[in-house]
């Protein structure tokens, strides 16, 4: 018997035909385009197009690019980064399109990582909202803002996956979860691109740092990664491999070493990885002077190494110009091809046309969007509200917060007057004169409900060189030269004079991101000394914390009764920590990466592997188990983590059916309730363990989350649906698979506070 399909179907099945038809139609015109193009050129003007130099205005390394404006004449600029306004792009545009033979216009970019003008926390915290909606509209906001501007490229989002917060450059991840990674790289590959580049607020996004940057060795900056394969497939590969699938149309190589042979020359990345097995047809760019920096790897002179980069698949020379001065004799010498020259040309030219800068060089050049789309009213609000969501209570015994609206406040740390360093590391171009101080936000926020009492109390760092070295690129905070005892003593006047105390300590913005590696990740010495003369007084303390990376707080999280982790939260973090510390924002946040007692542990994380002598449960030590003798295995602050003002109760997990086949799937399900007083969102994590593998599989995997809302008293049963492709995983072989056998389901609050159940797959 026939059945009629039903017209909406038919509808869709149109659609989707049309779709595919339009995109196989702009495609041949572009490959068309492209083509045409290329038989015009020259070798020079080849070359020309791989050379990217940096206008200077936000300088990511040592080596500043000179005779800009001869070198576009010459056509021997393919694009420029760290360049922005209408009017300055203008002129360089102007210079290529006026004054080259074939008028290729530049393409220019910035590291827009975590919002432009207005910014949003810092990538680790607003990984920590776990709100892709949210995430993916603060890319959406930062194209806008930074097209606008004239640029049309990012290198973001960094996707690197990171498990040793030594590592400075975490604050500019998502944590340590591949799951929720690629749930990220996703959203903000959208937010960046939208859904049609030609759009003048869109701007091409760049995967970085492919790959494996993020577990570099002793956490040290720009150091050697040695892993195995189905560890890089598994737990590392995931974001990047999302990002690639959510259409982004750059990456970014990054500078470490991969087992023998740094990505920047490693054809089996650039090429087999991500070209042959992934499908990506975009371009790849370099990171700063990362062909010249080949030659300290040990792989020969600038013009070994760029022969060896570009036939690796290394598409665009970032600043060190190694391409451009040396790639025409390798041709002449027999050391590269005209084919490899011809295929990093062709993608940047291609890069260009989906911008639309053939048709228009001059379409993101608009003074008047410059003007009305940047730091608008909109922005800030929107700012304000991801903040709010990015912060992490960690502690708050005898609901200690939230603050009452009256009374006095004792505002007291080296943190609470230092506006340029609220927006965070990687806030290139961030107006930091506009952005108010901690003090300044609590001022503006309570009015006079609160008399706010303020005292330093502290420098950030007791050695002045160590300061100077975390306050850098006008992050600066003026050192009170009285002696430390004296300062300690007018902050214990202070608070003595205040009915509560914040702190606000930890670590300055440029104590994380890129070269900022620690050892020791306790709140500076000096610092602790400010808290615990605090502490004596016996006034209540409210610790915010600030910070790019989990940092070691033991001592805090025994002494002090409230801890808020407030990241570095953008252009309005000020008023934000505010709304949460008063009230008028229940804090949501939960941990993105786990929280150590201390560094011996790391690098330490929750989707770990059990050893043949596993620590029994509850147990702090036995002789011939896999533990320490000075500390327990457990994190201080789990995976998954955080605190609100209200209570969640979760239920028994409910399964739809003890087993599942092949091709069907099972539901797990849990109601969750508010058991407290106030409206409180809650993020509900499922986790997934594999009991028997041909391999050896970790204690548990995040494979979904939902972010609930419940009035006080409000139920909701939230239910995940787990499929096959939820339990596939790469074997030793390198095989994709789903294996028959026994598996747990875990759902809960945080990685560790869950209820569980039991399922077989067949």
């Amino acid at each position: 018997m026939n059945k009629k399909i039903p017209p909406f179907i038919v509808l869709l099945l149109f659609a989707v035909v049309y779709a595919n038809a339009q995109t196989s139609t702009r495609q041949g015109q572009m490959h068309a385009f492209v083509d045409g193009l290329l038989k015009k050129m020259t070798l020079d003007e080849k070359i020309g197009q791989l050379n990217l130099l940096t206008g200077g205005e936000a300088t990511t390394g040592s080596v500043v690019s000179t005779d800009m404006e001869a070198k576009i004449k010459n056509g021997q600029v393919g694009g420029i980064f760290s360049m922005s306004t209408p009017g300055r792009i203008r002129k360089a545009q102007e210079l290529a399109v006026n004054h080259t033979r074939l008028k290729i216009p530049l393409i220019f970019g910035m590291d827009v990582i975590h919002g432009y003008k207005t910014m949003f926390p810092i990538p680790l915290g607003l990984s920590c909202t776990w709100d892709m909606g949210l995430i993916e509209q603060t890319a959406r906001v930062a194209a806008i803002e930074a097209s606008a501007d004239g640029l049309n490229w990012t290198f973001s989002p960094m996707v690197d996956i990171s498990r040793d917060p030594r590592w400075g450059r975490i604050s500019e991840g998502s944590g340590e979860d591949p799951y929720l990674g690629s749930q990220i790289a996703a959203s903000m590959v959208k937010g960046y691109q939208g859904n049609d580049l030609g759009q003048n607020n869109t701007i091409l996004a760049c995967i970085k740092h492919f790959a494996l940057y993020g577990a570099v060795e002793a956490g040290r900056e720009y150091n050697t990664t040695d892993m195995s394969l189905p560890r890089m497939y598994n737990e590392y590969f995931p974001p990047y491999k999302a990002g690639i699938d959510a259409g982004a149309a750059t990456v970014m190589a990054s500078f470490n070493d991969i087992n023998g042979m740094p990505a920047t020359a490693n054809k089996w990345l650039l090429d087999d990885v991500l070209r042959k097995q992934w499908g990506f047809k975009g371009m790849v760019v370099t990171d700063y002077t990362a062909i010249n920096e080949l030659t300290a790897h040990g792989l020969g002179d600038l013009q070994e190494v760029s022969a060896l980069a570009i036939k690796a698949g290394a598409d665009m020379d970032m600043v060190g110009e190694g391409y451009l001065t040396t790639l025409k004799n390798s041709l002449t010498e027999g050391k590269v091809s005209q084919v490899d020259i011809d295929r990093a040309c062709r993608l940047i030219l291609e890069a260009k046309y989906k911008l639309g800068l053939f048709d228009d060089p001059f379409r993101y050049c608009d003074e008047n969007r410059a003007k009305t789309e940047i730091l608008s009213q909109e922005h800030l609000a929107f700012a304000r509200q991801v903040a709010g969501q990015s912060f992490v209570l960690l502690k708050n015994e005898n609901h200690l917060l939230p603050l009452k609206k009256s009374g006095t406040v004792a505002l007291i740390g080296p943190l609470s007057n230092t506006g340029s360093n609220m927006p965070g590391t990687w806030s290139v171009s961030a107006e930091l004169d506009k952005t108010p101080s901690l003090l300044e936000g609590m001022q503006e926020v309570l009015g006079k409900q609160v008399k706010i009492l303020h005292a330093m109390g502290a420098n950030l760092l007791e050695d002045s060189t160590y300061q100077t070295r975390a306050t850098m690129f006008g992050r600066t905070i003026p050192r009170d030269t009285r002696p430390e005892a004296d300062m300690i003593a007018e902050a214990v006047a202070t608070a003595n004079q205040s009915d509560v105390v914040v702190a606000a300590l930890g670590e300055s913005s440029e104590m994380t991101g890129e070269s900022s590696s620690r050892t020791n990740l306790d709140i500076p010495a000096v610092q602790r000394r400010l808290l615990e003369a605090l502490l004596n007084t016996g006034k209540p303390v409210v610790l915010v914390l600030f910070a790019g990376r989990p940092l070691t707080l033991k001592w805090e999280n025994d002494h002090v009764p409230a801890i808020l982790n407030a990241w570095f939260g953008g252009s309005q973090a000020a008023q934000a920590i505010t709304d949460v510390l008063f009230g008028a924002v229940n804090p949501s946040g939960k941990l993105t990466a786990t929280f150590p007692q201390n560094v011996g542990q790391i690098p330490l994380y929750y989707s770990h592997k059990n050893t043949g002598r596993p620590l029994e449960e509850g147990k702090w030590f036995q002789k011939f188990k896999s533990n320490y003798l000075d500390v327990d295995n457990d994190p201080l602050y789990p995976f998954g983590f955080g605190l609100s003002y209200t209570q969640f109760e979760y239920s028994s997990v409910e399964l739809s059916a003890p087993v599942f086949n092949r091709g069907g799937y099972l539901s797990a399900s849990v109601t969750v309730r508010n058991t407290g007083e106030v409206a409180g969102k809650e993020v509900v994590q499922l986790y997934i363990q594999d009991l028997v593998g041909s391999t050896t599989r970790p204690v548990k995997e995040l494979k979904g989350f939902q972010k609930i809302s419940l009035a006080p008293g409000e139920s909701k049963k939230v239910t995940f649906r787990i499929s096959e492709a939820d339990l596939k995983f790469y074997n030793a072989q390198l095989t994709y698979a789903a294996e028959p056998g026994d598996f747990k389901v875990f759902i809960g609050g945080n990685s560790r506070d869950v209820k569980e159940a039991g399922f077989s797959f067949k």
